[in-house]
């Protein structure tokens, strides 16, 4: 089954945490690309004071020829990770016309960020997605990766909503790998209760006849190529 974003989540506020490698930027960068042309009015907030290889404001020309309003920690210089929270962020918790996506921080310390915004964000109709990639070391055990979950929820004082299958090899990617970490976020599922929301996959594996049973979301891939690093 292909979902659209919508169908993904609804929520006008979607939150994207996840471990460091998991692909939350990845996924964060298609689902606001998605909104925007199925035409919704959207903006992208990029908090992650964290990742230094991969940030959504490092894709503001793409996104912004699309539609998406970006706004992030750093915009004069992409290259900084400046802890500094724009202002512009509240714009997304209170314009509800807006349909709004945070790229969080890769771990609990940079969602702290999401802690200051708390009060806030808990009046809006939210929700808070955990990215999962079963060959991150440290998140690819059921126990390990909800261990993760729970310590971002008991920092920025929200409840996960969804989680999300991103279990990728970067180039080397295959319908093997997908499956690997639908296994995984099924297993978090099951333990937490927390349901899965989707399965990310390149365009090209969409009709492959053994995701056939998951509920894919098709991504492009806007990441950095290991010579960009």
């Amino acid at each position: 089954m292909i979902l659209t974003a919508d169908q993904v989540c609804a929520s006008r506020v979607v939150l994207v945490c996840g471990h460091y490698g998991t692909g939350k930027t990845e996924f964060s960068v298609n689902y606001a690309l998605a909104l925007a042309n199925g035409g919704q009015r959207t903006m992208l907030a990029d908090v992650d004071i964290v990742n230094p290889y991969f940030r959504s404001r490092e894709r503001r020309k793409e996104l912004e020829a699309a539609g998406v309003r970006v706004i992030s920690s750093s915009q004069a210089c992409s290259d900084a990770d400046v802890p500094a929270i724009p202002a512009e962020l509240l714009t997304i918790l209170e314009d509800r016309s807006i349909r709004g996506v945070i790229d969080a921080g890769g771990d609990p310390v940079g969602a702290r960020v999401l802690a200051r915004f708390q009060p806030q964000i808990v009046q809006e109709d939210y929700k808070l997605l955990f990215v999962l990639n079963a060959n991150r070391p440290e998140v690819r055990t059921p126990e390990a990766a909800q261990a993760y979950l729970r310590s971002i929820e008991a920092v920025t004082g929200l409840t996960c909503g969804g989680l999300v299958n991103n279990t990728h090899l970067c180039g080397e990617t295959t319908p093997h790998e997908i499956l690997k970490g639908a296994e995984l976020a099924e297993a978090v599922s099951k333990e937490t209760g927390i349901p899965v929301v989707c399965h990310l996959a390149e365009r090209r594996f969409t009709g492959e006849e053994s995701l056939a049973g998951l509920k894919l979301f098709p991504i492009d891939i806007y990441m950095k190529k290991p010579w960009e690093l």
